[in-house]
């Protein structure tokens, strides 16, 4: 692993697991914004993003910067509903993004 990015490959792990609990709880049920879709886009932007993070590529901070835009956006949708899983989704994609955004740089 890539000490440099190591907190935020951290980070984009547990957002991909709690996006995915999400998902799954969301799956079916009737959605007023764009939860689950968001939440299935978030899994693999946090995806791409680890794989470029540990690769060290000269992509990397492109990559922390698009995922911390999706994250911010899985937030947003996430917030909106009360469920227990979408506010958990919700602060790991801000937590998430915050990582993001201090790598992108």
């Amino acid at each position: 692993m890539v000490r440099s990015y190591e907190s935020c490959i951290e980070a984009c792990q547990k957002c991909l697991i709690d996006c995915q609990k999400c998902l799954s709880e969301m799956m079916g049920k009737d959605s007023n914004n764009d939860c689950p879709t968001c939440c299935m886009l978030c899994i693999e932007a946090c995806l791409v993003c680890i794989k470029f993070m540990i690769a060290d590529s000269v992509f990397a901070k492109k990559y922390c910067r698009l995922c911390a835009e999706i994250c911010e956006w899985c937030a947003e949708q996430c917030q909106q509903h009360e469920d227990e899983h979408c506010q958990v989704c919700a602060e790991s994609c801000v937590k998430c993004a915050q990582e993001c955004r201090v790598h992108m740089v």
